[in-house]
C-alpha cells in the first residue's frame, strides 16, 4: 500500500511541474542530454554555413583532431566526478611523450620498452598528484598548478627543448598516427585507440562498485567515508588511472602530430577541463557520464574546426570557447537546482 501511494505521489507532483521543469529533471537525470543538441546544432549550422564541412574527409579529420583532447577528457572526468580538478594533464602528457621519444630516438632503445617506461613514468605522476591530495590534504587545484609547471620543466630540462621527428622514432610509437579506411573516411588507431578507452571506463564507472565508490566520494567525501567506502584510496587510484590514461593520450599525440616535442597541444589543459564541463559533469563532483565528455570533446573540436572551415579568426574561436565553458557551467548550476 505504501509504495502504491509513494508511486502515486510521484505521479501527482510530476504532473504539477511545468515543462522548464520536467526539462530539469530530465537534464538532471541525462545530463549528457544537452550537449548532444548543441552538437546536433552545430553540425546542422556549419553544414549550413560550409556544404564541405560533412564531407567523409572532414569528417575524418575532424575525428583525428578530436583523439588527443578525447582522451585526455576521460581522465580529467574521473578526476572532476570526484570534485577535483586536473590542471597538469598536458604537462604529464608531453613529459611522458619525451621521455618515450628521447628513450628509442635512432634506435637507442626498443619501442616496446621506452612505451612502457613512459606509461609508468605518467601513472607515477598521477600518483604523485593522488599523493599530495590525499595524504597531505591539499586542495586538487593548487597541487595539479604546481605539479603543472613541474613537470612542463622537467619536460624541457630533459629533452633540452628539441622536436624529434617521426622519421628517427620506432614503428611503434608512429603506429597510432597510421591510417586505414572505411569506405570513404579516413580514420587513425588512435582513434580506435579512444574508443577503447571510453568503453572500458564507462563499464567500470557504471558496472563496477569502484565506479559507485568515485561517484560516492564525489557527492559527498565524509558520507561516503561513513558509509565505509575508502575514500582517500579511490581518490588516490582515480589520480593514478588518470596518468596511465595521459600516457597514453602521449602515444596518441606522437602518432597523431608526426613528431615528439616539448611544446605540444599548449591548450591540452583548457581543452580537457573544457570538454568535461561542456559535457555535462559537475564541477562539484559525484554528476556525469563518459558519453557526455565524448560529445563535448566533439563540441570542442567541432566549433574550432567548422569556424576554421568558415575563416573565422582564431582569436574569434577561442572566445566561442569561452562562451561554451560559461555556458555550460550555468546549464550545470540550473540543473543541480532541481526539486525532488
Amino acid at each position: 500500500m505504501s509504495t502504491q501511494v509513494t508511486s502515486a505521489a510521484a505521479e501527482f507532483a510530476r504532473r504539477q511541474q511545468s515543462p522548464v521543469q520536467r526539462v530539469q529533471h530530465q537534464l538532471h537525470g541525462k545530463p549528457w542530454l544537452s550537449p548532444l543538441f548543441l552538437l546536433l546544432v552545430a553540425f546542422v549550422a556549419f553544414f549550413i554555413a560550409t556544404p564541405t564541412f560533412l564531407t567523409a574527409n572532414s569528417m575524418g579529420i575532424l575525428l583525428q583532431q578530436t583523439a588527443v583532447v578525447a582522451a585526455l577528457a576521460v581522465g580529467q572526468t574521473l578526476v572532476i566526478l570526484t570534485a577535483g580538478i586536473d590542471l597538469s594533464v598536458g604537462a604529464v602528457m608531453v613529459l611522458s611523450m619525451m621521455v618515450m621519444a628521447t628513450l628509442t630516438k635512432d634506435g637507442g632503445m626498443p619501442g616496446l620498452l621506452g612505451l612502457l617506461i613512459g606509461l609508468v613514468l605518467a601513472i607515477v605522476a598521477g600518483f604523485l598528484n593522488g599523493l599530495l591530495v590525499t595524504r597531505i590534504n591539499l586542495p586538487p587545484f593548487i597541487v595539479t598548478l604546481g605539479t603543472l609547471s613541474i613537470f612542463t620543466a622537467i619536460a624541457l630540462l630533459y629533452s633540452g627543448g628539441e622536436s624529434i621527428q617521426a622519421e628517427h622514432l620506432p614503428g611503434l610509437l608512429n603506429a597510432l598516427g597510421n591510417d586505414f579506411g572505411i569506405g570513404n573516411f579516413r580514420l587513425t588507431w588512435g582513434i580506435v585507440l579512444v574508443v577503447v578507452m571510453y568503453a572500458v571506463m564507462a563499464f567500470v564507472l557504471s558496472q563496477t562498485a569502484w565506479g559507485r565508490y568515485v561517484y560516492a566520494v564525489g557527492d559527498d567525501a565524509e558520507s561516503a567515508r561513513l558509509s565505509g567506502v575508502p575514500s582517500k584510496r579511490i581518490l588516490l587510484a582515480v589520480y593514478t588511472v588518470a596518468g596511465l590514461i595521459y600516457g597514453l593520450a602521449a602515444w596518441i599525440l606522437i602518432g597523431r602530430a608526426g613528431a615528439a616535442t616539448p611544446n605540444a597541444a599548449p591548450t591540452a589543459n583548457l581543452d580537457s577541463i573544457t570538454a568535461v564541463v561542456i559535457g555535462g559533469t559537475s564541477l562539484f563532483g559525484g554528476r556525469g557520464r563518459l558519453i557526455g565528455t565524448l560529445i563535448g570533446a566533439l563540441i570542442v573540436q567541432t566549433f574550432d574546426f567548422g569556424l576554421s572551415q568558415m575563416g573565422v579568426n582564431q582569436q574569434w574561436r577561442v572566445l566561442a570557447t569561452g562562451l561554451l565553458v560559461i555556458l555550460a557551467v550555468a546549464v550545470d548550476q540550473w540543473i543541480r537546482k532541481v526539486k525532488s
